[in-house]
């Protein structure tokens, strides 16, 4: 089973990304994070094999956070879904963003795109403490 962490400041949203990963074998959702430094806390604590992130989120934004989350482990990808995908798209690689995909592009766009990820990264890396 691969383990994702959602992170997003809407209930709503958490709650739809969760119902659709988790109808898909080998993917399970290991924690919701509402916000940037929530984010960065459950990923020491739930070692990820991919993060869901969102963009604008108080406290601490998606950009923010996955610069750190990177630091912490380059190895996890990291999968922006945001409203405001053209314009952090030229950023993207720049903060470690993985790829950026727009909320309003759906859900089966999302699990085709964490599972090219997961494949393709071989997943054996792990946050470290």
């Amino acid at each position: 089973m691969k383990k994702i962490l959602i992170v997003d400041d809407s209930e709503a949203v958490r709650g739809a990304v969760r119902y659709r990963l988790e109808s898909q074998t080998g993917l399970e959702v290991c924690g919701e994070a509402v916000d940037g430094l929530d984010a960065i806390e459950k990923a020491k604590q739930l070692r990820p094999d991919l993060i869901l992130l969102d963009l604008n989120m108080p406290k601490m934004n998606g950009a923010a956070a996955a610069v750190v989350l990177k630091r912490l482990n380059p190895e996890v990808p990291i999968i922006l879904f945001t409203m405001y995908e053209d314009a952090v798209e030229t950023v993207a690689p720049l903060i470690g963003v993985d790829v950026v995909l727009s909320k309003p592009s759906g859900l089966s766009n999302l699990i085709e795109r964490i599972q090219g990820l997961l494949q393709s990264r071989g997943q054996q890396g792990r946050l470290s403490n």
